[in-house]
């Protein structure tokens, strides 16, 4: 049985090798290529998802949701299809032993593993949010799961290039050296809240993984596994993108100078910026924006570490993959790494 699996294992791990290689291509790498060069030549991405150039986000609408939503959807679709792709495919055509070796231990090792394959994904929370949910499926540790969840956004190595160009370089320098914390420090404490009890349950699950054979071809699981990560996922996910777009007017008031550095406005901005939903390094322009309309550095610092790594709709996602305390802790902890950076922004820059 074994040397008849030995094909199928390999012919998984070429497919999967494929699709992640030229998706990311695609996507990803080519795209933001070439866009560092217009971010080193223009000091602009682009202009603010968020509200434009317009001192203000829109009155809450269903043509401000709608207009949001369109906006989102045409900047992340295809991001979108292939982290369904990657998630429902680590689930079909990877051995689960493969992802326990790499993800599977409750330890700070697997953080460390979590963290940096998520370097070369660079996409958005939400879209990595499908692969995070295969990874669990497949039994890896919690903590590696969120280290890649949370890396794929904070330590996006072309988010910290379009910084340095657009921002400066010690906005990129404030990102890294938080977003190491955040990424390894989160992970290694939400490892840390996995229970005896929990630990067990997991190997048990692995080995119940394991010593399964699983009927149907992999492509045919592989066909069922995406229809079914998509209609449970995808829905969900409009409707609050939906809504967060309407709601953009009560999340971020008017913008100006009258926003200082005052203790409120971070610690209100961090909660904002961790509810808020964006496309990858959408929190560059937004800041740039910011900025230029006379916001202090304070409320940006805390958008800078925000923004990116989780939104409603992302932890909505993810409501399956881990337990209520532990998504209400990384949310949390975000929170409170908005309003050490704002300090800091407000203190240096």
């Amino acid at each position: 049985m074994t040397t008849l699996r030995q094909p199928r294992v390999a012919t998984g791990w070429m497919v999967f090798l494929l699709i992640a290689v030229a998706g990311l291509f695609y996507v990803k790498w080519f795209p933001y290529y070439n866009r560092a060069f217009v971010a080193a030549s223009q000091h602009s991405i682009g202009k603010s998802i968020l509200m434009g150039t317009a001192a203000s986000a829109p009155e809450p609408s269903w043509q401000a949701a709608l207009d949001y939503a369109m906006a989102y959807g045409k900047a992340i679709w295809q991001a979108m299809v292939l982290g369904l792709l990657l998630g429902s495919a680590v689930q079909a055509l990877i051995p689960p032993r493969w992802v326990a070796r790499a993800l599977g231990e409750h330890n700070f090792g697997s953080v460390v593993n979590g963290g940096l394959m998520s370097l070369p994904g660079m996409m958005c929370t939400c879209c990595a949010a499908p692969v995070v949910a295969g990874l669990r499926a497949r039994e890896a540790a919690p903590g590696a799961a969120v280290a890649f969840w949370l890396g794929n956004t904070v330590l996006n190595p072309a988010a910290l290039v379009f910084m340095g160009f657009v921002l400066g370089w010690q906005w990129t320098g404030l990102r890294l050296a938080l977003g190491v914390l955040m990424v390894f420090g989160l992970g290694y404490a939400v490892n840390r809240m996995v229970t005896p009890a929990q630990a067990a349950s997991s190997r048990a699950a692995l080995a119940k993984l394991v010593e399964e054979d699983e009927p149907g071809t992999a492509f045919s699981r592989w066909i069922k596994i995406l229809g079914r990560m998509t209609v449970r996922l995808v829905p969900e996910y409009i409707v609050l993108v939906l809504l967060l777009g309407a709601a953009r007017a009560w999340l971020f008031p008017h913008i100006g100078p009258d926003i200082g550095n005052g203790m409120l406005w971070i610690v209100a901005f961090a909660v904002a910026g961790t509810l808020f939903v964006i496309p990858t390094a959408g929190e560059v322009p937004i800041i740039q924006a910011m900025l230029s309309l006379g916001m202090a550095t304070g409320p940006a610092g805390a958008l800078l570490m925000t923004l990116p790594p989780v939104s409603v709709p992302s932890l909505a996602m993810l409501a399956r993959s881990f337990p209520p305390r532990v998504l209400a802790f990384v949310a949390a902890a975000v929170v409170l790494f908005g309003i050490v950076s704002g300090l800091i922004a407000a203190a240096l820059f």
